[in-house]
């Protein structure tokens, strides 16, 4: 399933963005001026929340530093890659008879650790990424730049939320491991050949508490130094080579 690549631009105009969304245009961002309320407003609220696409309400003289037209309070800043919706993506893989292997992203903002990510993720096997609707990196030319190709190749499912994601992922027999450092397990010591959904955190934060407490157990790498931790970029390709070096042992 690849995604179509598109040169990033404005959507401006009540009419334009709201026909835009309904049509399926993927979005980045919207932002709404603030003031602005009654029927429009509440079309724009549901419309984003029925498609995943974060809402920024800001000034009018930010509008009108992004566009120079009549934007009428409303722009779509439109997105480089398609997103695909979790619940489209994991049927086919299960049609096609191959074992699931999806990777979620909890706070990951910086657009080359995102690119870097993707990469291995889709030279070990990623069924798809997953990204919540907000707190994630922006997949702008830097992302795809670093990516190497790889977002042109591996879906971005963009969730209301990584929890609703996780709980969606459950009921349909994944199992979740997130990369942590407290009580883990080191990555050669877990079954990862199973139906399985690789959490990795925010650059020096890791992942979230709310997000840590839905996870069926915790990972990590073994080290040597002393230094804090990898990178999340590096994580993410040792653990992801893991799962593919156990994957390919067992065929």
């Amino acid at each position: 399933m690849a995604q179509s690549l598109k040169k990033q631009r404005y959507i401006y105009g009540r009419h334009p963005v709201v026909d835009a969304i309904q049509a399926g245009q993927a979005v980045d961002k919207l932002l709404l001026q603030r003031g602005i309320h009654g029927e429009f407003e509440k079309t724009i609220r549901h419309l984003c929340r029925d498609f995943n696409i974060p809402m920024q309400v800001v000034p009018k003289e930010k509008l009108n530093k992004v566009v120079r037209g009549n934007h009428q309070g409303v722009i779509a800043i439109t997105s480089l890659v398609t997103y695909y919706k979790l619940e489209d993506v994991l049927p086919t893989i299960y049609e096609r008879s191959e074992t699931p292997l999806f990777l979620l992203l909890d706070g990951v903002t910086d657009v080359r650790n995102f690119g870097a990510i993707a990469r291995s993720a889709e030279l070990c096997g990623v069924h798809a990424i997953v990204i919540p609707k907000k707190g994630s990196a922006q997949i702008n030319s830097e992302a795809l730049k670093t990516a190497a190709g790889a977002l042109s190749k591996i879906p971005v499912c963009r969730a209301s939320s990584l929890i609703t994601a996780i709980e969606y992922l459950k009921l349909s027999g994944i199992h979740v491991a997130g990369a942590a450092l407290e009580q883990s397990k080191l990555i050669y010591e877990a079954d990862l050949t199973i139906p399985l959904a690789v959490v990795l955190g925010a650059e020096g934060e890791g992942i979230s508490k709310a997000v840590l407490a839905q996870m069926d157990e915790c990972i990590k790498i073994p080290q040597i130094g002393t230094t804090n931790s990898f990178n999340v970029a590096v994580s993410g390709g040792i653990i992801l080579y893991e799962v593919m070096r156990q994957r390919v042992d067992q065929a």
